[in-house]
């Protein structure tokens, strides 16, 4: 279902599952890890073959690459010049920005209502911010660096003044989506012009999901009308707790997010809160204060310590793991952590996240059910029951029920997962249209 854009405001109710933007980048970049697996036009994952000039980018066929060569036309020649060396993201994603500007995309409009539009230089630079940060200022030194390398020729530079690259900088770093693929793996970087009239909240109305490059928005909650000051969509991951969400939001977007679950202390300690040590009490508890707040059990000196030398090794274990899951780590922590953290402490819900991954990546699969069905409660809590993270996660339960021949978990999970995918994807999203559906059709007639 997608809506007929009005105006900014309209009095059209809006229910959960609408669609309510359908936008194509102003500028985007395949990540460069994926470039020799990827099209740098579409983003499908298929065989690719390379530009026979630049030998950089490769593309799936040769409607792709027509479609691709009015701006790769520009960039080619420095991605020649660059090899064999690979040219850093940021750098390439401003390297196009410039490109764009350039040629003509200061005066293109990306709409979000049939009147709402914003140009890239509506975009927030936040340019005192990025000039007054020591960190900030020197990576756009290193990619002035780098782009004054690629994009100098025998006419001159072609890279903007110090003032003007950092206000295109700006733009990007803090208006940059992800574009993420059907398994929400970060593929491309990608500035889309109309979206980003939509703030944050770690409690979104709405949510931003990707078919190729195509970025499309649906309301996650029915809402009176549409009205684009009071949509929201989250920035990060809300699996932190309100300290690390405030502080990342701080760092890479320069504002402190005031929303409810940001602002409320008892946020804080349910995501870090211990068992309660009545065995019959199923309470989080506050490790900082003296009894449990239901039952009025004791927080004992060898639960306080016990529990602040668990987080302290999950922490540091799951920062070790950030690239890879080790299942046998993940295994260790979880036991220690067992009598201790609260099922709905934030730190044993990553613990189970990362232990379900790492399961799966090695073919464990009872493992990898138990982890899963564990992390349910958790992922529903913290992201949200209508987040494409928690239908990814009953659409791989049922995968691997079906693949155990558990028909009927199989049906229930794949069921769950329709039922929220079809809200933040669409019900003619590929992902159900191409794997969800045929999943579904297959456990259905192994049941019957």
């Amino acid at each position: 279902m997608e809506l007929p854009a009005t105006s900014s405001t309209t009095r059209l109710e809006i229910k959960r599952g609408t669609r309510i933007l359908t936008e194509k980048p102003f500028a985007y970049v395949l990540k460069s890890k994926y470039r020799l697996e990827r099209c740098d036009n579409c983003l499908e994952a298929v065989k690719v073959l390379k530009c026979s000039n630049c030998r950089y980018v490769s593309y799936c066929n040769r409607a792709c690459q027509q479609q691709a060569w009015p701006l790769h036309k520009h960039e080619c020649p420095f991605l020649k010049r660059a090899l064999p060396r690979i040219v850093p993201d940021a750098a390439r994603m401003l390297c196009r920005l410039i490109l764009r500007l350039e040629h003509g995309g200061d005066l293109e409009r990306g709409y979000y209502t049939a009147h709402g539009s914003r140009k890239f230089r509506d975009l927030m630079s936040h340019y005192a911010e990025i000039k007054n940060d020591p960190k900030r200022r020197e990576h756009l030194e290193s990619l002035h660096a780098v782009l004054t390398e690629m994009m100098t020729d025998s006419s001159g530079s072609t890279v903007p003044n110090p003032t003007e690259l950092m206000s295109i900088y700006g733009r990007l770093i803090t208006n940059g989506f992800n574009i993420l693929d059907a398994e929400m793996n970060s593929i491309a970087t990608a500035i889309y012009l109309g979206v980003s009239i939509t703030d944050h909240s770690c409690q979104p109305n709405a949510v931003a999901t990707f078919e190729g490059n195509e970025l499309h928005v649906h309301a996650i909650e029915d809402l009176p009308c549409l009205d684009w000051s009071k949509i929201y969509i989250s920035y990060i991951d809300l699996l932190n707790t309100p300290e690390q969400r405030r502080a990342d939001l701080k760092e890479h977007y320069y504002f402190l997010c005031v929303c409810s679950k940001c602002i409320d202390p008892q946020e804080m300690h349910e995501m870090t809160a211990a068992v309660c040590p009545n065995a019959s009490c199923d309470a989080s508890v506050n490790i900082d204060l003296a009894k449990c707040q239901s039952c009025d059990a004791s927080v004992t000196p060898e639960l306080r310590s016990a529990y602040n030398e668990i987080m302290s090794l999950t922490q540091s274990s799951l920062d070790s793991m950030k690239e890879v899951a080790y299942l046998d780590v993940c295994k260790v922590c979880l036991a220690k952590q067992r009598g201790v953290l609260h099922p709905l402490n934030v730190w044993h819900v990553k613990t189970l996240d990362a232990a379900f991954e790492a399961a799966i990546n090695v073919g464990k699969w009872t493992d990898a059910l138990e982890y899963g069905q564990q992390l349910l409660p958790g992922f529903a809590k913290y992201h949200g029951a209508w987040n494409p993270l928690l239908g990814l996660l009953h659409m791989k339960l049922g995968k691997i029920q079906l693949y155990e021949r558990n028909y009927k978990q199989a049906v229930h999970h794949l069921q769950e997962a329709q039922r929220i995918l079809n809200v933040t994807h669409g019900r003619d999203h590929r992902l159900l249209l191409e794997q969800l559906r045929p999943l579904m059709l297959q456990a259905r007639h192994e049941m019957s």
